[in-house]
Order: C-alpha cells, then structure tokens, then sequence
C-alpha cells in the first residue's frame, strides 16, 4: 500500500465513502468522480520513505521539486549568519511532505499568515503565509521557510522550539503547491544548481563541513 500522509486520509476515505453510496444508491458517474478525487488525494499526499548514507555534515533538500533560484538571502537572515538561500518550488504533482534538512535543535519555530502570491515569485517569501524554523546543528546553523503558494491551502509545521530532529525526519507538509527556502551559513559550499530536480531527505544541497576550516 501507497504510505501516506496523515493529513490525506481525509482527502482519500471521503471521497471513497461517497463513491460507495452514490454507486449504491445508482449513481455510477458520481461514484467514479469521487474516486478519481480518492486517487488524486492519494497522490498527492503520498508519503514514500526515504533513507540516506550521506555523511553527517551534508544538508539534505526538505523538499521534492525543482531548485528555482540559489543566491543571497534576504538581509534579515544573513544577519543571523545565513547569507545564502536556495529555493525549490513544488509543483502540485510532487511529494509535498516535508524532510528536516539537518539534525539538531529546533531554536525557532514560528508561523506567519499571509498572501496568496504565486510561490515562484521571490516576494512570496517574506509575504506569503510561511512558517519559519531554525535549526542548530553539530556542523552548523541552517532555517528553513514553508511558503504557501497561490495553490497552497494550508502550511502544516510539526516542530517546535526545543525539539531534537533527525536529519530526514518528517517535518510537515504543505496543501496544493507551494516553495521551501533553505537558508546557510556562510561556511556552506553548495551543490546545487537552478533547475536541478530535487528529493527530500535523498538530494545534497550543501556541506557544511566544520565551522571555520576550508
């Protein structure tokens, strides 16, 4: 069976509940709408795992999708000693669950409501409806945005302050399209490139080496 996302079941059991009775009650069509619904609700909330032998100090991609942009990060987070951002977008036909880029210490985590700008936009960072988490990790400090898009219904952020996370873990998930900034510290050599297809918890985005040394 497809692994999925908790917060599909009700995307899936629905639309295959109603699709029972409007079959039974001799309404074939609609029966059939609703399972496509069911199908497409499967789809999209589907939840493969994932594992990585990759070494302790490389950044893993928190997101499925395509690397938009990889460049400075907004003034505000290279203040904080993350000078470099790379965006992915998530089209609606990728995996949307969400991947903990890095293990470590969640030393921040907030929600912010916001617009509905389409997320491949670069205002739709600072404007758009986003949660923000930073994390502290044994090589370094990297946060992470979910950017709710104009597809996007809901960001779902399952970390708070104080908690440990595992590089890979499931972190969240967000509704119908959207974008993840990644942001690093200065230290990071990235390994990504515009256009590059991305996998969470599979794809390296950076290394982070130790702090300090070349």
């Amino acid at each position: 069976m497809l692994p999925l996302a908790p917060e599909g079941y009700p995307y899936a059991l629905v639309p295959a509940l109603v699709g029972i009775l409007a079959w039974a009650f001799g309404y074939p069509a609609v029966a059939v709408a609703c399972w496509l619904i069911m199908l497409a609700g499967v789809a999209f909330f589907r939840d493969p795992a994932r594992h990585t032998d990759a070494s302790a100090d490389v950044v893993l991609s928190p997101a499925d999708g395509k690397v938009l942009s990889v460049g400075a990060a907004p003034a505000a987070l290279a203040g904080i000693g993350l000078p470099h951002r790379v965006s992915i977008f998530m089209s609606p036909a990728n995996v949307h669950v969400n991947r903990a880029p890095i293990s470590g210490t969640v030393r921040e985590a907030r929600h912010t409501p916001g617009s509905k700008f389409p997320a491949f936009r670069d205002k739709a960072s600072d404007l758009n409806e986003h949660s923000f988490v930073l994390l502290e990790g044994a090589h370094g400090t990297v946060a992470y945005k979910q950017i709710a898009g104009a597809l996007a219904r809901r960001v779902v952020c399952d970390l708070a302050t104080g908690q440990e996370v595992t590089r890979g873990d499931r972190v969240g998930i967000i509704k119908f399209g959207s974008r993840v900034d990644l942001f690093l510290p200065q230290h990071a050599t990235i390994d990504v490139r515009p256009g590059q297809r991305t996998r969470a918890g599979l794809t390296p985005i950076a290394r982070l080496g130790t702090p300090g040394r070349p």
